[in-house]
C-alpha cells in the first residue's frame, strides 16, 4: 500500500515594503494586491486562506489608503482566511537590538489582536541569518515552531539550495543557549517553490513532478511543504482551478490549500525521532561563505550609526526615565512610545536597516529616524521636569546655588565625564526691550563659578561662557513664554552616580576658586597619558599602546588603519582579485594633545594619506552589464586623492577604558576602512555581543568556507580572550567586524563601506552607497583580566552606549533627596535590557539577560513602595509567578528574565 502524501499548498507574498523600489511605489503595488486578494475570497471559497507575511505592518499599510476595509479585513481574520502576525515588520535580527526585537514582538501582537487573531509562527523568511535566542523568545511567546530562510543552508541570490545541509531534512529542532527548543522548519526550496502553479494538465505535470521532487529530497514526513508566492507575488487567482489540475493528474496526493496553523500541526504528528537539532545562531557557518549578506551590516554605516542612537535612547533613556516619573506619581505616556518604536521599526526590515535599498528608500529613513528620536527627546523633557519638580535642592544648597541633576539610567553605578548647559540668569521677553536685556546679560559677570556637591566639596570643572542664548517655555496652561539667558557650558567628573538614579550638583560663584579653567594634575607628554586604571603610549606612526595595570598586560600597535578596494554591492563585500591592502603603518603623524584637565586627557592624531579614488572604469562596465561580482575583473584606479583623518583619543579619570573617535571626509569610491587592533592572542573562539547572548563563535571558519573575508556582526562589542586577559572593543553604531587569521588576533572593526550599486537580480545604481563626506566614527578599547573581569567589560561595553541624562532643577524644597535610588537590583553575569512600563497595566517592567553560562541568582528591590508584588514575567510581559521582594530569583544560564511588579504607587 502506497503512503499517502500531502501537499499543502500556503499562498502569500513576501512583502518587502521598500527595496529596489521606494516605499510608496510598492505600497500601490500593495494596494493593488489586496485589493485583489479580497475579492478573490469573496468570490471564490476554494481560495481558503493567504498568509500575510507575518508582519502587521502591511495591514497598516494598506488601510492608510483603504480606511474602509479595515471591517472586511477583520471578518477575513477572524474567519481564518487572512493570517496575521506575530510580529510588526520583518526585522534584521543582528542588526536591530535585544529590545526592538522584543517591541517589534510586542507591538505586532497588540495589532494582531486588534482584527481578532494572531498567527503564532515564529516567521524568519529571510531575515540575513537568525539570532541564537530566538527559540527562547518564541517559546515564552507562546510559539514553538520556527520557519526561516536562511542561516542553514547556502544559497545564492537566486536562492538555489548548493551543497550539504547542517540537517538531514527541511525539519529540525532548533535550541537556544540556554536550552530551549523549537521546531525549525526550513524552506529548504525557498518561499516560492509553489508559486505560479499551472492549470493546464501538460505544464502542471511538468511542474509538479519537478516541485514535489524537490520538496521530497529533503522531507522527514509525507506533509510537503509549498510556498505559493515570492517578493512582492500578486496572488494567485486561478489557484483554485490549478489545484483542481493537480488533483486530477495526481490522485494518490492530497493537495491542500492550506496554511500554517494546519500544516504544522499535520507535520508535528508525523516527525521521525531522528530528527537534527541545531544550535544557536544560524549565520550560514558551514558554507562557502560568500552568501552570508553579512556586509550589509557595514553598507551605509551613517544608518547603523543613527539606528544605534534613536533606539539606545528610546530603550535606555526614554522609558527608563518616563517609568522613574511613572514611580513619582506622573503620566507614562505608552501611545508616544508605540508612535516612536513604529516609526523606528518601520525602519527596521532587512532591506532597510541593512543599507542594501535604492537611495530614495534611505533617504526616507534618515526622516525617520528624526521622527523618532524628536518624540523620544519630548518625552524625556517632560518626564525629567515631573522628576526634577519633587527633588528638594534647598536642603542640600545654599541660595545662590545653580542646582542641575545627572541621570544615571544604566543598570550600574557610573563614573565618567558630564556636560551640562545652564542658564546662569534668564530675563522673560515680554514687553521688555530686548537690546536692554542683551546688555544686562553681557554685563554678568562670570569670574569664579565653581561645581560643588550636595555635601558642600568643590569638583574640579570647566565653565565656558556660551555668551546670551534664546530659550524659550511651552506651558501647559498658558501661551508660549520667550526669554534671553547668559548660559555656561559646564564639563566635570561626575563619579559613581547611583544605577537608576540621579545625584544633584550645584553651580556656584565663589571667588575664592577660579572656575575658568580646571588645572591637570599632570601636564601631559604628547604621546603619553594614563589614569589609575591605563597607560597610553602613542607611536610616531598614530598607532599606539595600552597597558592595562591591573593585570600588566600591554596590547601593541594599535589603531592603524586598512584601506582595501571593493568591487562588490551593498550585500557583500569583494575586494579586486590580488588586491593588497595599505595601512598606516610607518605613515608619520602629526600628533598634540588637544585638551587636558585633572579628570581627562585628549590626544588628536592626524594622518595625511593617499588612497586610490575608485575602482577602474572597468568596475563601471561590469556593473552595468550586470556581471557577478565574483567574475569581475576591475581592479583599483591608479589615481589617488587625499584622506586626512583625525584620531581623538580621551581618557577619563576612573574609567578603564580609552575613548576614540575618528573623523574623516570620504571623497574616495569603491572601498572600504577599517581600524585595526591586534591583541597577540591565540584563540580558537572569540566573543561578540549579540541578540541577548555574548555569543562564542570560532575564529577560523569552516573547511567549506572559501571567502578570504570572514566578518561578522556585533551590537555593543567584540571580546578576544584568554584565560588570563583580553581585550573588549566597544562600539557606537559600527555594527561589522572580524577577527583576522593574522597570527596577532587582530580585530578589525569597519568604519566604512563605499560602493555603487544595490546587488542581487538586477542592475540597481547606488551613488549615495559611496557614503562620501564628512563622518565621525566611535569606539573604545576596554582590557581586562580573567573571565569574571571580561564580563564587567561587557557590562561597562553596555553602559558606554548610553548618553547621559542632565537637566537645570529649580531651587525648592521637595520630596525626593539630592541623591536617589528608585530601584535596586544585583545577579553576577546579568545585563539589565529593559525598565519600561507594561502597556495594559500600571506594572513596571525590567528584563535581563544571563551573559554567561552559570546560573545565577537575581535581587531586585524598589526602594520606595509595594513590597509583594513582584511576579515571574516573559517577553509579553504577562503575569506569571508570584515572588518574594527582595528574594533571590534563581536565574538559568543564557536565561531572558522578564520581572514584573506594582510599586504601590
Amino acid at each position: 500500500m502506497v503512503s499517502p502524501k500531502y501537499a499543502h499548498v500556503i499562498s502569500h507574498s513576501h512583502w518587502d515594503r521598500e527595496w529596489y523600489l521606494p516605499f510608496e511605489k510598492h505600497r500601490v503595488r500593495l494596494v493593488e494586491l489586496m485589493d485583489t486578494l479580497i475579492d478573490l475570497f469573496e468570490k471564490d471559497p476554494e481560495f481558503r486562506s493567504f498568509h500575510l507575511d507575518g508582519q502587521t505592518i502591511v495591514l497598516d499599510d494598506y488601510l492608510q489608503i483603504r480606511p474602509e476595509k479595515k471591517e472586511i479585513i477583520a471578518r477575513m481574520v477572524r474567519e481564518g482566511k487572512l493570517l496575521i502576525g506575530p510580529w510588526y515588520i520583518l526585522q534584521d535580527e543582528f542588526l536591530t537590538s535585544s529590545e526592538a526585537n522584543i517591541r517589534n514582538l510586542l507591538i505586532g501582537h497588540e495589532d494582531a489582536s486588534e482584527y481578532g487573531s494572531i498567527c503564532k509562527l515564529g516567521y524568519f523568511p529571510d531575515s540575513f541569518g537568525n539570532m541564537g535566542q530566538a527559540p527562547q523568545i518564541l517559546l515564552q511567546a507562546g510559539m514553538d515552531t520556527a520557519v526561516f530562510g536562511r542561516g542553514v543552508k547556502p544559497v545564492g541570490f537566486n536562492n538555489e539550495a548548493r551543497g550539504d545541509y547542517e540537517s538531514a531534512f527541511s525539519e529540525m529542532n532548533w535550541q537556544s543557549p540556554d536550552g530551549s527548543t523549537v521546531l525549525g522548519i526550513l524552506f529548504a526550496n525557498w518561499y516560492h517553490n509553489g508559486m505560479e502553479v499551472p492549470t493546464d494538465p501538460d505544464e502542471a505535470r511538468v511542474y509538479w513532478e519537478r516541485k514535489i521532487r524537490d520538496v521530497e529530497k529533503y522531507a522527514s514526513t509525507p506533509h510537503l511543504l509549498f510556498m505559493n508566492g515570492c517578493d512582492h507575488q500578486p496572488v494567485q487567482t486561478n489557484l483554485s482551478e490549478a489545484l483542481r489540475t493537480a488533483r486530477s493528474l495526481y490522485p494518490d496526493i492530497e493537495f491542500i490549500h492550506s496554511n500554517f496553523n494546519e500544516y504544522v500541526a499535520q507535520l508535528k504528528g508525523k516527525l521521525p525521532e531522528n530528527l537534527s537539532t541545531i544550535r544557536g545562531e544560524l549565520r550560514s557557518q558551514r558554507t562557502n561563505g560568500w552568501w552570508t549578506l553579512v556586509n550589509t551590516a557595514s553598507a551605509r554605516v551613517y544608518m547603523k550609526q543613527a539606528n544605534q542612537k534613536i533606539q539606545t535612547f528610546l530603550e535606555k533613556v526614554a522609558e527608563p526615565i518616563a517609568t522613574l516619573a511613572k514611580l513619582t506619581g506622573h503620566t507614562y505616556p505608552k501611545h508616544l512610545f508605540t508612535y516612536a518604536w513604529k516609526t523606528l521599526m518601520q525602519n527596521h526590515p532587512h532591506d532597510s536597516i541593512c543599507g542594501c535599498s535604492v537611495d530614495e528608500v534611505h533617504r526616507e529613513m534618515m526622516t525617520r529616524f528624526d521622527k523618532s528620536y524628536q518624540v523620544a527627546e519630548q518625552i524625556t523633557a517632560h518626564s525629567l521636569k515631573a522628576i526634577t519638580s519633587m527633588i528638594d535642592t534647598e536642603t542640600a544648597f545654599e541660595p545662590s546655588a545653580i542646582p542641575f541633576t545627572v541621570f544615571n539610567t544604566s543598570g550600574w553605578n557610573r563614573t565618567g565625564v558630564v556636560n551640562i548647559d545652564l542658564e546662569v540668569k534668564r530675563i522673560p521677553l515680554a514687553n521688555r526691550n530686548r537690546s536692554k536685556i542683551v546688555e544686562e546679560l553681557k554685563e554678568l559677570s562670570l569670574e569664579g563659578y565653581v561645581v560643588k556637591d550636595r555635601n558642600g566639596n568643590v569638583i574640579d570643572a570647566k565653565v565656558e561662557d556660551l555668551g546670551v542664548t534664546f530659550g524659550y517655555e511651552l506651558p501647559d496652561d498658558k501661551f508660549r513664554q520667550p526669554y534671553m539667558a547668559r548660559s555656561v557650558r559646564v564639563q566635570f567628573l561626575a563619579q559613581d552616580i547611583p544605577a537608576l538614579g540621579y545625584t544633584t550638583f550645584a553651580l556656584y560663584r565663589d571667588l575664592s576658586h577660579i572656575a575658568s579653567s580646571s588645572s591637570p594634575l599632570n601636564k601631559a607628554i604628547p604621546c603619553q597619558m594614563e589614569n589609575e586604571f591605563l597607560s597610553v603610549v602613542i607611536a610616531e606612526d598614530g598607532t599606539y599602546e595600552i597597558t592595562d595595570k591591573r593585570s600588566a598586560k600591554t596590547y601593541t600597535g594599535l589603531g592603524a588603519y586598512e584601506n582595501t578596494g571593493d568591487i562588490g554591492n551593498e550585500y557583500i563585500f569583494k575586494a579586486p582579485e590580488g588586491d593588497i591592502p595599505i595601512t598606516t603603518r610607518g605613515l608619520p603623524a602629526e600628533i598634540y594633545v588637544e585638551e587636558q584637565t585633572s579628570y581627562h586627557t585628549v590626544i588628536a592624531i592626524i594622518h595625511h594619506w593617499e588612497i586610490p579614488a575608485s575602482g577602474d572604469e572597468l568596475l563601471d562596465q561590469e556593473i552595468q552589464e550586470f556581471v557577478p561580482f565574483l567574475e569581475r575583473k576591475a581592479q583599483r584606479s591608479k589615481q589617488t586623492l587625499p584622506l586626512t583623518i583625525k584620531t581623538r583619543l580621551t581618557l577619563e579619570q576612573g574609567v578603564p577604558q580609552l575613548k576614540i573617535k575618528t573623523s574623516l571626509r570620504n571623497e574616495a569610491k569603491d572601498h572600504r576602512i577599517r581600524v585595526l587592533f591586534p591583541t597577540d592572542i591565540n584563540s580558537a573562539v572569540h566573543y561578540a555581543d549579540s541578540i541577548f547572548e555574548v555569543a562564542s563563535r570560532e575564529t577560523v571558519p569552516a573547511p567549506e568556507w572559501t571567502n578570504p573575508s570572514n566578518c561578522q556582526h556585533q551590537q555593543a562589542f567584540v571580546n578576544v580572550r584568554n584565560d588570563q586577559y583580553g581585550l573588549t572593543i566597544c562600539n557606537w553604531g559600527l555594527n561589522e567586524y572580524e577577527v583576522l587569521r593574522d597570527g596577532r588576533g587582530t580585530i578589525a572593526i569597519t568604519l566604512l563601506r563605499a560602493v555603487q550599486e544595490l546587488g542581487d537580480w538586477g542592475v540597481f545604481q547606488t551613488p549615495e552607497a559611496q557614503c562620501l563626506g564628512d563622518h565621525e566614527l566611535e569606539y573604545a578599547i576596554i582590557p581586562h583580566g580573567d573571565k569574571h573581569d571580561a564580563q564587567q567589560s561587557f557590562a561597562a561595553a553596555y553602559q558606554a552606549q548610553i548618553p547621559w541624562t542632565t537637566m537645570q532643577t529649580p531651587l525648592q524644597s521637595g520630596v525626593l533627596p539630592a541623591e536617589h535610588q528608585f530601584i535596586r537590583w544585583s545577579g553576577d553575569g546579568l545585563a539589565l535590557t529593559a525598565v519600561k512600563m507594561n502597556g495594559s497595566s500600571e506594572d513596571l517592567i525590567m528584563r535581563w539577560f544571563n551573559m554567561t553560562d552559570l546560573p545565577t541568582q537575581l535581587h531586585i528591590e524598589y526602594v520606595n513602595g509595594s513590597h509583594n508584588t513582584l511576579y515571574r514575567s516573559n517577553v509579553l510581559e504577562e503575569e506569571g509567578e508570584k515572588l518574594g521582594m527582595g528574594s533571590e530569583i534563581p536565574i538559568r544560564p543564557a536565561e531572558i528574565v522578564t520581572i514584573g511588579g506594582n510599586p504601590g504607587l
